[in-house]
């Protein structure tokens, strides 16, 4: 079992891609230390937004009327 700190958790991964601002919270208070997990935590903000957008779109078109 290899202990790696510059990777991020799964637990982490999945919540900075639920709610964003966590994931770009995480990219700056990483970005220093641990240079891959500030890139994950990013990505999976980034790739948050538009899903949220999406989703909301659909949501409102869709479901909700």
């Amino acid at each position: 079992m290899k202990n790696n700190t510059d990777d991020l958790s799964r637990f982490w991964l999945i919540l900075s891609n639920a709610v964003p601002p966590i994931g770009i919270f995480l990219y700056f208070r990483h970005k220093g230390q641990s240079p891959n997990k500030a890139k994950k935590a990013l990505i999976s903000a980034l790739t948050g937004i538009p899903i949220a957008i999406l989703t909301g779109y659909i949501m409102n078109t869709y479901i909700l009327s």
